[in-house]
């Protein structure tokens, strides 16, 4: 009986130490970016997660439009104001334009350029007395109801009020369905809907 012994190749132990070594930097090297990565993915996501608890004073703000002298009865004119939600890198973008329409001494309507279709940016024609919107042709009187085209409501209008001689809206949220939805009654309609009177 002949026992043979296979004798296999080894390392030397300095080749074998710079391979697992070289393994064990490379293992921690994608650990570390995987964790870098995930961080950066993971801070988004959890600010927003976290938002509802965060109070923002800025949704309650009443911003100036300047002194009520400054628009004439009768008229309307675009106003602008600077953004309660501006941060440092907005620059010019932070300037918010509105359209005010003064009826009587005491009474205003403050109008969102943005039209009711798609939100493009109306423009006051004072010779026509209508606000007219470049994109799809939308046409709303002064009073801000719709008077042709495709949107199929008025201008979205922000609250309002008098302060100290000064025009003063509600800038914390921008007037959309949403929040300027109200049930309305229509006279003399005797149908079941929720609306009649």
């Amino acid at each position: 009986m002949s026992t043979e012994t296979v004798i296999r190749p080894t390392q030397p132990e300095t080749e074998q130490g710079e391979n697992i070594s070289r393994r064990w930097f490379l293992l921690k090297l994608g650990l570390i970016f995987n964790g870098i990565a995930g961080t950066i993915l993971a801070v988004p996501v959890i600010r927003y997660l976290l938002s509802p608890a965060k109070r923002d004073d800025a949704y309650k703000s009443w911003v100036t439009l300047g002194s009520i002298e400054s628009f004439p009865v009768g008229e309307t004119r675009l106003a602008t104001y600077v953004n309660p939600f501006r941060r440092p890198w907005d620059g010019e973008t932070a300037g918010v334009a509105c359209y005010v329409r003064r009826t009587a001494q005491e009474e205003f309507q403050v109008f969102a350029v943005n039209c009711a279709h798609l939100g493009c940016p109306v423009r006051w024609f004072p010779q026509s007395q209508l606000f007219m919107c470049p994109c799809h042709g939308g046409a709303y009187y002064a009073d801000g109801s719709r008077a042709s085209g495709p949107p199929e409501r008025g201008l979205f209008t922000y609250d309002h009020k008098i302060a100290a001689g000064e025009l003063m809206i509600n800038a914390g949220q921008m007037p959309t369905l949403s929040n300027t939805a109200k049930l309305v009654t229509i006279d003399g309609y005797k149908g079941n809907s929720p609306c009649a009177s």
